[in-house]
């Protein structure tokens, strides 16, 4: 699978921001599609899951009420809906494949290139 994360910019603290996922070569819907991020000198931090049917959702406790990840399995799309943004939401952000909901990134199969988002204070 080939995935693709685009939608990563530069804003200020408060506003929102929409990440998506592309993905190709393979069937999407058998792959539940994790999010995570990666700030300078960390480790590459979990953000959240979707399973493959999109009916479920899973995330990370710091981001819980603000983000939201979807998707639509007719197009091979993922997205991350991210509200109320912080500082410390500054990241390059992740989009990655597994055959289940996973929180580790050790777990998942295939990894997009990342997508840097800023926020300012």
């Amino acid at each position: 699978v080939q995935l693709q994360a685009s939608g990563g910019g530069l804003v200020q603290a408060g506003d929102s921001l929409r990440l998506s996922c592309a993905a190709s070569g393979h069937t999407f819907s058998n792959y539940a599609v994790g999010w995570f991020r990666q700030a300078p000198g960390r480790e590459r931090d979990y953000v959240g899951a979707i399973d493959w049917s999109g009916s479920t959702t899973y995330y990370a406790s710091s981001v819980k009420g603000r983000f939201t990840i979807s998707r639509d399995n007719t197009k091979n799309m993922a997205y991350l809906q991210m509200n109320s943004l912080k500082p410390e939401d500054t990241a390059v952000y992740y989009c990655a494949v597994t055959m289940g909901p996973r929180s580790k990134a050790s777990e998942y199969d295939y990894w997009g290139q990342g997508t840097q988002v800023t926020v300012s204070s």
